[in-house]
């Protein structure tokens, strides 16, 4: 007899194995229909309004924040409050996206005729080709599913993920036909980590008035020094006119203390880095990030037009939230 752990193992392996054949499925589903579909919303000179009721509202929901931030217009629009005065939002020359399983609740048997009779194209997805909606509506996006995740086949779980991963497809087809960049997505994006990532640069982050620098002949105990005053942990050399010879962390200065390397006779130059890591200032703060992580260092040389400008910390990078 199976004891406890090992039944909720195997349920929640179920629910998974279920849901992921369904979604598994959808791309069969993927033809020429699609196509026209992503083609009419394209080309729609006004919004998308996406409209369901229960578990599929609070998709719905989902996708309008999806396809927004994306750079398709879309709105939401309850079923039920629909035809309580949210038709009002409904104009001309938008296009009515409806999200349901069965297709046949009441809600959307009562909105839909007035959606039809205001002139409004219809697109559906909906699990149940049969159903009121599927034949109402002017195109069709089956999302086929075999039964739900839930033990008792009740629950909207499997038919929730696929109109998810269906509504999901559209918003990135309509992506690709957009051309939308990087940049686009990081101007309407502005808050948050994934904004600042898209369009924090270096010189937005270092402190520009913070320089440690040292000649290539200082002597250790100063070079100790100035490190320690510009908590950075790291010093850059500098030779007389100014250019890039190296750099010294408080690692180094570490590592030559434990070999037993007698410090009075050393000069910066001795325990250098001669190959440093480097960024311009005009780089994305998360390239500096990432320079950092791979190489485990915690600060990169910031350069303006080649020359020293500063140091960039991977504390600088935390502290604006942007990983």
């Amino acid at each position: 007899m199976k004891n406890k752990e090992e039944i909720l193992i195997e349920t929640a392996q179920s629910v998974i194995d279920n849901e992921a054949a369904a979604v598994a499925d959808l791309a069969e589903v993927i033809d020429d229909s699609f196509v026209k579909i992503v083609s009419l919303i394209y080309s729609c000179r006004g919004r998308l309004i996406v409209s369901g009721v229960g578990k599929s509202a609070i998709v719905a929901n989902k996708l309008v924040a999806t396809f927004i931030s994306t750079g398709t217009p879309a709105a939401f629009m309850h079923s039920a409050d629909a035809v309580h005065g949210d038709l009002g939002m409904v104009e001309k020359d938008d296009i009515v996206l409806f999200v349901s399983k069965s297709g046949n609740t009441s809600e959307i048997k009562r909105v839909v005729p007035f959606v039809k009779k205001m002139g409004n194209t219809i697109i559906a997805i909906v699990s149940n080709k049969d159903s009121y909606l599927a034949h109402q509506a002017d195109f069709v996006l089956i999302t086929p599913i075999k039964n739900e995740a839930c033990p008792n086949n009740l629950a909207p779980t499997t038919s929730t993920t696929v109109q998810m991963v269906m509504g999901d497809a559209i918003a990135m087809t309509l992506c690709k036909m957009r051309g939308f960049s990087a940049d686009d997505f990081a101007k309407i994006h502005p808050g948050g980590s994934l904004g600042k990532r898209l369009y924090m640069r270096v010189e937005d982050v270092f402190d520009k008035s913070n320089m440690p620098t040292v000649s290539p002949d200082e002597d250790i105990q100063s070079t100790i020094i100035n490190i320690s005053s510009h908590r950075l942990g790291a010093t850059v050399v500098l030779s007389d006119d100014g250019s890039l010879c190296g750099i010294i962390t408080d690692g180094d200065v570490r590592r030559m203390v434990e070999k037993g390397i007698p410090i009075t006779s050393l000069k910066a130059k001795d325990i250098m880095s001669s190959r440093p890591k480097t960024i311009s200032m005009g780089e994305l703060a998360i390239d500096a990030f990432y320079m950092m992580e791979s190489n485990k260092i915690t600060s990169v040389i910031v350069l303006d037009n080649g020359k020293y400008a500063g140091l960039i910390h991977i504390h600088d990078i935390i502290k604006e939230g942007i990983v």
